[in-house]
Parts: structure tokens; sequence; C-alpha cells
């Protein structure tokens, strides 16, 4: 019997765990309505009750057309939202083509302040930072008040490892995670999956370091070959982008001397931190990128066409003052920059049923397509955390009562998302970090049918995945700054 349950304990620690994520809420501040639907339905409701005051019957006729519009723009949905969710929406986009802020020109003759990053739209204010003790490139970010650092990692295909390892390193990304919840300075945590054609420098300098360079006709040909061979295929490329929150940090920040030099040194305690809690995860981070590899990736990703020749050729496009696109043209549900089309889906839904940690390996391993898949993370304080789960509790608790009093029915939706927030409060006390996951998916492809074909392939591969995804519309533009490039920013 004793050989039995070490038997049964053993296979079960080389069995891979599933998994199962919180539901997005949708619970509203009174009976599931939110704050525009409530104010639009007092809107109708007062024009009725004023009505009716005033003189009755006729009087409620005249007044149709605002309780209607309210009722209209309060229960009837359009494109998974209410009609109300989608005025700000509108209004916005209007404002911004009034504005002329859907196309982006680069002044070529017109130089750019020193520091600065040539990007369009409001990562126009990004600013460039090197770090003189670790050479990195920091990029703060006066907005939202954060300063990013990015790092390579290399790790083996996850799904080619046996299930005993992949849940090993499922629970050592967890401790990664984890770790940046303790300190309560860091604002977002991204992990930016992209890939990239294969320029062939990999054979490139196989030739370089064991080819016969002899001035053959033979050599000479072989040369050539290599060095007008195009991409052969594509690879992928994983980086780690780590932001400072630089409001909560504050106070550690004056004490390392202030201003941005301070930040840096803070966020430098946070860089050491997470390479070594990433090393004991056995992943491989590299050294943390220098302002022309971060030039490169965002050149790539606007311009993908040119990504294969400046991996070949070092010395070309690292200079973050020129990085930027050329030209950008935003449309409502797309963004054109210098040589593709560009699309961003939002994770609008994780998985609702028990999956396996390698689930999203459809669309990650999806052969053909060009794409970027971004994971932001936002960690949340653990006493923050704890007040938010009391809240919700409290919310969920008194709506139930309010729906019972009131004879309406509690859904299993309600019971689902009640049950999501115990088992927060259930990992909460148990040590573990609460995390806000945001996941977007960039497509590109040089032309529009390109791009469509793309889109539906990424979507069945999502619905392979368990997902479900939505094209961001009306805000492509930002929402590309997040999904395509590794700056740790939020639409």
């Amino acid at each position: 019997m004793a050989r039995k349950h070490e038997h049964d304990r053993r296979r079960n620690d080389y069995e891979l765990s599933p998994v199962k994520f919180s539901r997005l809420t949708r619970r509203g501040i009174l009976l599931g309505l939110s704050l525009p639907q409530l104010i639009t339905l007092a809107i109708g409701i007062l024009s009725i009750v004023a009505a009716l005051y005033a003189g009755g019957g006729i009087l409620i006729a005249y007044a149709a057309p605002i309780w209607l519009l309210a009722a209209v723009l309060t229960w009837v949905p359009a494109g998974g939202r209410k009609l109300i969710e989608w005025v700000p929406v509108g209004f916005r986009w209007i404002w911004r083509i009034s504005i002329g802020q859907l196309l982006y020109r680069r002044r070529i003759v017109k130089p750019r302040p020193a520091g600065t990053l040539a990007l369009p739209g409001d990562a126009a204010a990004l600013r460039e930072y090197v770090d003189p003790e670790t050479g990195a490139a920091m990029i703060h970010d006066p907005h939202q008040h954060t300063l990013t650092a990015i790092i390579d990692l290399s790790h083996p295909a996850f799904v080619l490892l046996d299930p005993g390892e992949q849940e090993r390193r499922v629970t050592a990304w967890g401790r990664v995670l984890a770790t940046t919840c303790r300190s309560g300075r860091i604002a977002r945590l991204q992990v930016l999956e992209r890939t990239l054609p294969d320029s062939g420098s990999g054979l490139a300098e196989w030739w370089a370091s064991h080819g016969h360079h002899d001035d053959s006709w033979t050599a000479t040909t072989y040369a050539e070959l290599i060095e007008r061979a195009g991409p052969a295929g594509e690879r992928h490329a994983t980086t780690l982008s780590l932001a400072l929150d630089m409001r909560t940090a504050a106070r550690q920040i004056r004490t390392a001397g202030g201003g941005l030099r301070g930040a840096a040194a803070v966020l430098r305690q946070e860089m050491t931190t997470l390479v070594a809690a990433l090393r004991a995860a056995d992943l491989t981070p590299s050294e943390w990128l220098t302002p022309g590899e971060v030039a490169v990736i965002l050149r790539s990703a606007y311009d993908p066409a040119i990504a294969a020749t400046l991996e070949r050729h070092g010395d070309l496009g690292r200079d973050l003052a020129t990085a930027g696109p050329v030209a950008v043209t935003e449309t409502w549900d797309q963004l054109r920059s210098d040589s593709a089309h560009h699309t961003v889906l939002w994770i609008s839904e994780w998985p609702r049923s028990l999956v396996y940690p390698g689930f999203l390996a459809p669309i990650l391993l999806s052969t053909g397509i060009q794409r970027s898949f971004s994971l932001v993370c936002t960690p949340i304080r653990s006493d923050q955390a704890a007040r938010d789960i009391r809240k919700k509790k409290t919310e969920y608790i008194s709506d139930a009562a309010q729906r019972q009093k009131i004879g309406q029915i509690e859904d299993a939706g309600q019971t689902a998302e009640y049950q999501d927030v115990l088992q927060q409060e259930a990992d909460l006390t148990s040590g573990h970090g609460i995390l806000r996951y945001t996941g977007l998916i960039n497509i590109s492809a040089p032309t529009q049918d390109d791009l469509e074909a793309a889109v539906s392939a990424v979507e069945q591969a999502a619905i392979q995945a368990s997902c479900e995804t939505r094209r961001l519309v009306g805000q492509q533009a930002q929402a590309f700054t997040v999904a395509a490039l590794p700056l740790a920013r939020m639409v």
C-alpha cells in the first residue's frame, strides 16, 4: 500500500495540471448596469415623470424621442457593447478626424528634440535615457510616469518538453510573476512574442567562421548565394519589458538622487531581482537591450519589409531618433504604416474551462503569418488586492440581495464571477500574487487582402485555443504601440 501511494505521488508530480482563468467581470454599479447606462436610464425616466406631472398623455408622446432614445442606448447591444458605451468612442474618433490625428507624416527636414523617439501619436512624448552603468536603453513615459527597460529571453520550445518539465517551468514562471508583485514599484510587465523573417544570418555567420575564403569559383558563388538569399522562413523572438512606476517609487527615487538618474537607480534594483528570478526559472535572459537594439525592434514593427536587412547588417537602423515610421494612416479598424497593413485583436475572453498551460499553441505556432503577441501583466500590491476582493465580495452579495428583493433570477454567469473572486482570495491568502492580464495580437501583412486572410486565420486559431477575440476599433494606432512595441504601455 505504501508503494502504491508513493507511485501515485510521483505520477502526480510529473502530471501537467490544468488551469482556469477568471471571467471578465461584467457586473455594473446597480443590477448589472454600468454608470453610462444608469445615466441614460435616469434621463429617460425623468423625461417620463416630467411629462406625467406637466400634463399627462400627450406630453408623454412628445417626450417619446427622449425616453425611447435613452432606452435604446441603455439596452440595445452592438459589437459586444451597449450603444451608450460606443458614444465616447465615436465622439473621440470624430474629434481625432477633425484635428487631423489619423495621419502621420514625418517631417524629414525639421529636427526633433534630442532624446525623443520618432513615434507618432501619444507615443511621441516618450524619451530615451541611457543608463550609464548597464548601457541599457530606458524609455521614459512622462504621461504614464513610467521608466521601462527591455530584455531578450531565450527558452526551449515549451510544447516539446515532457509534462513534468512543463509543470516545473510553469511553477517557476509563477514565482517570477509573484516577484513583480512584492515590491509594489512595478507598474507593468510585458511579454512580447513576435515572428520575424529568417534573414539567414545564422548561415552567414557559420560560413564566415567555417567557410574556405580562397577566392575560388566555388567559394565566391557560395558566398554570393548566401548574401543574396532572401528570408527562408520565420523565427520567434521574445522580449520582456519591465516598467517602473515612478509615482509609487517617488521616495526611493529622491533618495537615489532624483530625476531620471534616481529612477534609473531604482529600476536597476528591480532589473537585478527580475534577472535572478528568470535564471531560477531556467530562462536565459540576455543583457538589457541597448538603444540600437531597441531601435531595430521599433523600426521592424512599423516596416517589416526591412527587418531582415536590419538583422543582417548590424550597423543599420540603430538610432532611436530615426527608428519610427515615415508615414502612418489610421482607419476605423486598421493601421497602414511604411510597408505593411496592421490590425490589432484584443483577447476579450480567456478560456472559461480548464485548460493546460500550452493552450496558446494554436496562436503562437501558426505559420505563414507575421504577428506579435503581447501579454501585459499589471501587478497589484497585496494590500490593494485584498481591499479590491473585499469590495467585490460586498458588491456581489448586495447585488444578489437586491435581485432577490425584486424577484430577479440569479444566473450562472454571476455565480461563476463570485466563485472567481473567492478563488482569487484563496490564492492571495496562499501567498500568490494577483495580476491583471491584457492580451493583444497584432497581425501584419503587405496588402489588405493578405491582412484579412491572416486575421481570419488568427481568429480561428484563437477559437482552437478557447479564447474570444475582438478587433479594436477606433483606437488601432494606440493599440498598435501596445501590441507590437515592447514599451509596456496600456491602451
